[in-house]
């Protein structure tokens, strides 16, 4: 199978490694070109790939790059933690379409910081292997999993559970993904939901004169709670200050 590699940051490289590992032969790589966590040259030593098989992201929609993959006989391109957005010129190109790994158990939390939104929203935490379609995390669904949290879990508890378990799901369904047999469930975008990032800052604010359950504060604190990130945030004489939080069980419930 001809499989095109978009990798991002940690999860991009660990999918990467794996391909290396397995000599299993990608057809290209494309990495970010910003490459703000530096692990770049990592990704395409580890992926074992030649360096004219290597493109960067602020050239993929260039009539070149864009030649050179279609002449790929692609069948499948395979977004691993890939920061951006693809276009339709690109989701066209491959057989069988785009898989996108997301950090939610879809069609819950669509769009950015689901972490923080499966806990202050109390909806299901989890990652999902979805193809892409001109929507945002809108196509249908290959495979899932669901993560369990406690009140112990922060927004970067559960982003940190997110990387590990999207890199082990993706290397549990690759044979089927190779064989092709790739599932397909249509979402049910009104049983879900969707935020974008300009979403995060209000929902975070709390404030000091409005009436709140224990529960619904609790939750927002803790779920901004990601060092060295921005936290959950109140204003008092025209200051703002941040809270975080850490809670920690300290009994198990007695069995009757």
């Amino acid at each position: 199978m001809n499989i095109a590699l978009f990798a991002g940051r940690a999860v991009g490289y660990e999918v990467a490694k794996f391909f290396g590992e397995s000599h299993e032969l990608l057809a290209c790589l494309v990495v970010d070109a910003k490459d703000d966590s530096g692990i770049n040259e990592k990704i395409i030593r580890d992926a074992g790939i030649a360096r004219e098989r290597v493109f960067y992201s602020d050239r993929i929609y260039t009539d070149e790059t864009l030649t050179a993959l279609q002449g790929m006989n692609l069948d499948l391109i395979i977004l691993a933690w890939w920061p951006y957005i693809i276009k339709e010129k690109l989701i066209n190109i491959p057989r069988l379409g785009c898989l996108n790994f997301h950090p939610a158990y879809l069609p819950h939390n669509r769009g950015k910081n689901p972490n923080f939104w499966s806990l202050v929203e109390q909806r299901p935490s989890g990652v999902t292997i979805h193809f892409v379609d001109p929507g945002v995390d809108s196509g249908d669904i290959a495979y899932q999993r669901l993560i369990p949290s406690s009140w112990e879990d922060t927004g970067e508890t559960l982003y940190n559970k997110g990387l590990k378990e999207i890199v082990d799901l993706f290397k549990e369904k690759f044979p089927e993904i190779k064989s092709g047999k790739i599932p397909r469930k249509p979402q049910d975008l009104s049983a879900g939901s969707f935020h974008k990032a300009v979403d995060l800052d209000p929902a975070s604010q709390i404030e000091l004169d409005k009436t709140y359950r224990a529960r619904d504060l609790l939750n927002v604190i803790r779920a901004r709670t990601f060092r060295p990130y921005p936290a959950a945030w109140f204003v008092e004489d025209g200051v703002r200050y941040e809270v975080r939080i850490e809670i920690t069980r300290v009994n198990t419930p007695e069995r009757v």
